[in-house]
């Protein structure tokens, strides 16, 4: 095969792309979204749900897979939050997905470009029920994702998963569509009347923004301004799981697990420095 022929087919591949879906407003996101420290858009997706469409720099320009991007960036957002994180990722060999709740271990599953299914049974049944979908339908809609099917392949395999997503609110906006480029998820997403530029502004401006966006939420006894037994045990865990998070990812080269790390240690640093610093009562 000559040169050009070899560039050609290189272009004629599906590039790969991502999407991740928050079960929070896009208020409660964006400040989250900026630890991440990576250029995005984030757009209202459905009935309390939102998505961010990241560049998709790290495997673009990089040697790291999508869905290990992907996987740390989705844990480094659930474990600052009280809301869940879903990320949906596709690259030419395979597609899938990985859901990430607090400190708990992120659930995923994977098909070939072709539909054959390369995940476990039981990774769907716990997606589910850490979603609070219907035990029965959605179940069974689930376990259909996880059966050979020759007709279906990994763009066909997504669509059935969204479909399911649907009936727990989620609505992507139109062309926001598995398969697709980052390119073209980008310009579909700008294309959105409340879409929302994502850029890093530096430490002080994004801790400052997140703290107003979750002060008074769900997650109150546990949040560093709040004092006590609580917000000082999760602030030591976070520092104890940033700590050797961040030394794995920096071996493994592995850039969505640094930033993991690197938020962990963040939020515990700062929940750290809050109890320190705080007039005493």
């Amino acid at each position: 095969m000559s040169t050009e022929e070899s560039k050609a087919a290189r272009q004629a591949r599906p590039a790969p792309g991502a999407l991740l879906l928050c079960r929070a407003e896009p208020a409660s996101v964006a400040p989250a979204a900026q630890l991440l420290r990576e250029h995005m858009l984030l757009t209202p997706a459905g009935e309390e749900w939102s998505v961010l469409v990241p560049e998709g720099r790290p495997w673009l320009e990089g040697d790291e897979p999508v869905d290990r991007v992907l996987t740390g960036w989705a844990t480094a957002l659930a474990v600052g939050a009280p809301w869940p994180v879903l990320a949906l990722w596709w690259d030419i060999d395979r597609a899938g997905y990985t859901l990430a709740s607090g400190f708990r271990r992120p659930v995923g599953y994977v098909w070939l470009a072709n539909g054959t299914p390369a995940g476990e049974d039981e990774a769907m049944r716990t997606f589910a029920g850490r979603l609070g979908l219907d035990p029965v339908l959605d179940v069974q809609s689930l376990d259909g994702l996880t059966r050979p099917d020759p007709a279906a392949d990994a763009q066909a395999r997504m669509r059935g998963l969204l479909a399911v997503l649907t009936r727990a609110g989620v609505s992507l906006p139109a062309g926001l569509t598995p398969g697709e480029s980052a390119d073209r998820l980008h310009e579909a997403a700008r294309a959105q009347p409340h879409v929302r530029r994502i850029e890093w502004s530096g430490w002080r401006d994004a801790f400052r923004a997140e703290l107003d966006a979750v002060e008074g939420g769900r997650l109150g006894p546990w949040l560093p301004w709040a004092g006590g037994p609580k917000a000082h045990a999760l602030a030591l865990s976070q520092v104890a799981v940033g700590l050797p998070l961040t030394a794995w990812g920096l071996r493994r080269r592995s850039g969505g697990w640094v930033v993991a790390g690197a938020v962990l240690l963040a939020h515990g640093a700062l929940g750290l420095a809050y109890e320190a610093v705080r007039p005493l009562d």
